[in-house]
């Protein structure tokens, strides 16, 4: 979502006029979010991108909750 919304944002700015210019806009899109990931996973030390689907997180998260709730309580 991040490479979308900054390659527009670029893309207004510049206002590319060929299909090599909104390439280069694109590109360029896309390296602003690939800066913005590392840091964040540099800035948390954790994977921002998982292979699991929205349904598996979910449920890897809420599991993860419970057992620090337990640890915590005990």
């Amino acid at each position: 979502m991040l490479a979308e919304a900054s390659t527009k944002d670029i893309s207004v700015a510049v206002n590319p006029e060929t299909f090599e210019e909104s390439k280069k806009v694109a590109m360029q899109g896309g390296n602003v979010a690939k800066v913005a990931l590392k840091e964040l996973e540099a800035k948390t030390g954790k994977k921002v991108v998982t292979s699991l689907n929205a349904k598996q997180f979910l449920s890897e998260h809420n599991k993860s909750k419970l057992l620090n709730t337990k640890e915590n309580a005990g």
